[in-house]
């Protein structure tokens, strides 16, 4: 199974940590972001693994090197420009196999989520994307119908909306949780690689294709994002 960790941001966040590393490699428990999630793909059976870099780009690389992983370890190197989900996708693309879905990771995620479960269950649906989503209180909150299709997004600090189609009174409003599972079909709608998110693409393709909810509880997953977030971690992986 092939996976992709989402590494090359820069982690603004978590400075004054992040001023001299990059956030792949911030410590909890003296184990690194990275390597927690490398470690926890590969137990579940991931074993090609493409991460991509772009800020303190040697240091990751060097640090995964160091390491034995049984896994292949690829590398996305963005030390040009730093290509945001969307780009950063389309870019690595050809770094994967074509023949079988992908889960996306972003590196300052922890969870006790059983991916492996995630991932069979996302190919039971025959979904061109699952997007794992918890309810949890944040400004961005992705919209999905009844049946778990995606179909809008909202900011709830303005009510702006953006609907992937008619606009609907009946919905859920989750919290994405930066875990997603793509078909290789995806990388073919996505614009050329460049600088974009991926959640605009997801609406716009929503449109004509099946993409999915996979609610989780917020209990089971932790956002690293944030130096107050950090102490939280260090419980949460004991």
């Amino acid at each position: 199974m092939e996976a992709m960790i989402l590494a090359a941001g820069l982690g603004t966040r978590l400075r004054p940590l992040t001023n001299e590393r990059p956030k792949a490699l911030v410590e909890v428990n003296g184990i690194t972001l990275l390597e927690y999630n490398i470690r926890r793909l590969i137990g579940f059976g991931f074993n090609r693994i493409v991460i991509n870099v772009h800020h303190f780009p040697d240091m990751i690389i060097d640090f995964v090197r160091s390491r034995k992983f049984d896994a292949e370890i690829l590398f996305s190197d963005e030390r040009e420009q730093l290509m945001d989900t969307g780009g950063a996708l389309k870019k690595a693309a050809p770094l994967f196999s074509g023949k079988e879905p992908l889960l996306i990771h972003n590196v300052d995620i922890l969870s006790t989520l059983d991916l492996g479960e995630i991932y069979r269950k996302h190919l039971g649906t025959k979904a061109l994307a699952t997007l794992l989503v918890s309810k949890r209180d944040t400004a961005r909150q992705l919209l999905f119908g009844r049946d778990g299709q995606l179909i809008g997004w909202q900011n709830t600090t303005n009510n702006e909306t953006i609907w992937s189609g008619e606009p609907s009174q009946t919905f859920d409003s989750m919290a994405f949780s930066g875990i997603h599972i793509v078909n290789p079909e995806l990388f073919e709608m996505l614009p050329e690689a460049a600088p974009y998110p991926i959640i605009p693409e997801y609406l716009k393709i929503a449109q004509n294709h099946k993409i999915l909810a996979f609610r989780h509880l917020a209990e089971d997953w932790l956002d690293v994002g944030k130096p107050e977030t950090l102490k939280m971690a260090e419980k949460f992986i004991k």
